[in-house]
């Protein structure tokens, strides 16, 4: 095992990293603990010189007395041999839940429930240094985006009473609304007995699914002069049967200029609505397009392009 202190700038003598590379292949654990020095710190180097993981070989340390505490943390860590009968309980957050997980690359895991799993190694890095992890999927249940935890709790124990600091990841979850228009149909069970050429059966009565009208209107727009474009707004309501009017869409839409050399009108064709059934407030059958529906459509229109300008500044005579 070595233990550097340094700032990983090389000064003298050989590249470092070959001897550091053949080192690692002889079985060599490489810790590095970075001291900032005067020119500063290349953690990078330190990853490349220390044993993977980088992030359990790997520690740079602002002052001495973190040094110190971060020494005798090591100390004791080198001094035990590996771990043994070791537990970890993941809780996820309640956000998610575990829909599988691959076997782990030591030991074995389990889902306890669908938002718990349990992992167990017998032993690691007992004779060697090795490392270990688990794999699992989960899928968001919730109905709030945005960045989440991952984990609500994870809980290690060991024999030797180690401790060991999990990461804390997290995932941005980004929601999408999904409609489901039509519910699957009621199915109508049906029975033929043995020895039955043949069979009728009354299944009852069914209904036309997604019923909808499409309303399409023109409307001309008067004297529109040339080189100018113009916004058109078009609010469509619905009367129900007691004379309140309901919402039932708003359209914007710019007709380009002309060029024609005096003010004209223009025709806007094809504006279209669509008008499911169950929005029928007429009080008759909603299940049919046959009940007379009422509309009032509103028009509001005016020019985009102008040659007016705002005065820049306001002179004021005495």
């Amino acid at each position: 095992m070595i233990v550097m202190f340094t700032d990983g700038k090389t000064t003298a003598g050989l590249p470092p990293a070959p001897v550091a590379a053949a080192a690692r292949a002889s079985d060599i654990i490489i810790y590095c603990i970075g001291l900032i020095g005067s020119n500063g710190i290349d953690v990078d180097v330190l990853n490349d010189w220390a044993t993977d993981p980088d992030s359990s070989h790997v520690a740079v340390t602002p002052d001495d007395a973190d040094l110190e505490d971060l020494f005798e943390d090591l100390a004791a860590n080198i001094s035990k041999t590996g771990a043994t009968n070791i537990v970890i309980d993941e809780v996820v957050n309640p956000d998610f839940v575990i829909t599988s997980v691959a076997p782990p690359t030591k030991g074995t895991a389990m889902m306890v429930n669908s938002n718990t799993l349990q992992w167990k190694i017998p032993e690691l890095g007992v004779s060697a240094n090795e490392g270990a992890s688990l794999e699992y999927y989960i899928r968001h249940i919730a109905q709030e985006a945005g960045e989440k935890l991952v984990n609500q709790s994870i809980t290690y124990s060991d024999t030797e009473g180690n401790v060991v600091v999990f990461s804390k990841p997290s995932v941005v979850v980004e929601c999408s609304l999904v409609v489901h228009p039509e519910p699957c149909p009621v199915p109508v069970e049906v029975t033929v007995e043995g020895c039955q050429d043949s069979v009728v059966i009354d299944a009852g009565e069914t209904y036309l699914e997604s019923l909808e009208r499409i309303l399409q209107l023109n409307v001309t727009v008067k004297n529109v002069c040339p080189g100018k474009r113009v916004a058109l707004a078009v609010i469509l309501t619905e009367l129900g049967a007691d004379g309140t009017e309901y919402q039932r869409g708003m359209k914007a839409i710019t007709i380009p200029a002309h060029n024609e050399p005096k003010c004209r009108d223009v025709l806007v064709k094809c504006i279209k609505f669509v008008l499911p059934e169950d929005l029928d407030v007429s009080g008759e059958n909603p299940q049919a397009i046959c009940n007379a529906r009422n509309f009032k459509v509103r028009f509001i229109a005016h020019a985009i392009d102008t040659d007016y300008r705002c005065c820049d500044s306001v002179i004021t005579l005495l």
